[in-house]
């Protein structure tokens, strides 16, 4: 350390830099994405629910739009439009109503049995593995399809 305080701040004038000017506060809220917009918390999209009443919708669950929904009340949410609008495209799974509406699947669950209650879609279930008919018998039927 040098013994000259013209020294100590490396300009030369003795005395310390100013502090920094005070940040000014942004004109966009901290809660604001640029890209998305407004964020708005999961539990809010499902007033705080975190499970559905109903045990309908697995993961394999297919969901179809129910044309006769649409008389019913309008949905409340535009998450619940989208989902609505996905499965008037095609009916979907459940994992790819998720991954196409980029929201996590519990919540997709919550919306869904919002949908249902409301008349909006329908659920099916995918054919249980017990159902399907067995190896060997599929077997004889391709056997007999090429005998001919």
């Amino acid at each position: 350390m040098t013994d000259h305080p013209h020294d100590w701040f490396g300009d030369g004038s003795g005395r310390p830099p100013p502090p920094p000017a005070p940040s000014t506060p942004s004109s966009t809220p901290e809660w604001f994405d640029d890209e998305a917009g407004p964020l708005v918390r999961l539990y809010a999209m499902t007033a705080g629910r975190a499970r559905p009443t109903s045990e309908a919708f697995d993961l394999a669950a297919v969901i179809h739009a129910d044309e006769a929904g649409t008389e019913a009340a309008p949905p409340p949410s535009p998450e619940h439009t989208t989902i609505i609008e996905l499965c008037r495209a095609a009916p979907r799974s459940v994992a790819d109503l998720a991954a196409d509406s980029d929201l996590p699947v519990g919540v997709v669950r919550v919306l869904l049995d919002d949908l249902l209650d409301a008349g909006h879609i329908r659920v099916s279930r995918p054919i249980a593995p017990a159902q399907l008919p067995d190896a060997g018998l599929l077997k004889e039927v391709i056997d007999g399809l090429r005998a001919l």
